[in-house]
């Protein structure tokens, strides 16, 4: 990356990343995640299924997330230490980096739900904020049909905003309506294999999958030396806190 890339990331708050990883290593891993998300389904608590399976207008039961991934797959541990995706990871917060948590979002076709604006550094409270970049990798094309990501320009240089959840959804944090109404979202696609960064601050959401193709994706959030979640607002096991660099 060079010096332009990493001024266009801090002034904007994000920056997307093509070719990154080429295609038959993605399918490797979506391989491995559908394994997965099978087993994980068939052994899924109902106290527990609110949380984990897709409330769009799919048709079919299907998970829309899996958790900390990088604790439980190596091929997701090899995607973490991947120095192709280290060394962008590590010119936006410096060298030496974990993974603190990590997620599996599947957005499954012809209805896959919306996920709301929201900042990650509200989630997870970090000692410190500068030092927190999300890495989504895109294990499908991610398209406006899709689902892509959308971003608040600018954002990661203004305040973390107290989050609201709607009732029954204590895990569905999003920034208030007023404060969105003020911010324009773009939308950022990114091509299988690539990779979209954002700052902890960063405002970002996602559409509903309105195609026949998945959206899968692997959110890796890596987090600078020392540092840690101290005051999250959602309970982290903090033990799977994982040295990459």
């Amino acid at each position: 990356m060079d010096s332009y890339d990493a001024a266009y990331y801090r002034h904007h708050g994000h920056l997307t990343v093509n070719g990154v990883f080429p295609s038959d290593e993605m399918d490797s891993v979506v391989r491995d995640i559908e394994q997965w998300g099978e087993s994980f389904l068939q052994t899924l608590p109902a106290e527990q299924r609110s949380w984990y399976i897709d409330g769009g207008v799919t048709a079919r039961t299907v998970l829309r997330k899996l958790d900390n991934p990088h604790a439980h797959r190596p091929a997701v541990q090899a995607l973490a230490r991947d120095r192709r995706l280290l060394d962008l990871v590590e010119a936006f917060i410096g060298p030496g980096v974990s993974v603190y948590f990590s997620q599996i979002f599947f957005k499954p076709p012809e209805g896959g739900g919306p996920k709301p604006a929201h900042q990650d550094n509200f989630y997870f409270g970090p000692a410190d904020p500068e030092g927190v970049v999300t890495a989504w990798i895109a294990l499908d094309d991610a398209t406006l049909e899709n689902g892509c990501l959308y971003f608040g320009d600018g954002t990661n240089l203004g305040p973390v905003y107290a989050h609201f959840a709607p009732e029954g959804e204590p895990f569905n944090l999003q920034i208030p309506t007023d404060i969105l109404a003020r911010q324009p979202m773009v939308p950022a696609p990114v091509r299988k294999g690539g990779v979209s960064f954002h700052h902890g601050n960063t405002f970002h959401c996602s559409g509903s999958n309105n195609s026949n193709k998945w959206r899968r994706a692997c959110a890796l959030h890596f987090v600078s030396d020392g540092n840690s979640f101290d005051h999250p607002a959602l309970p982290y096991d903090h033990s799977l806190k994982f040295r990459v660099s």
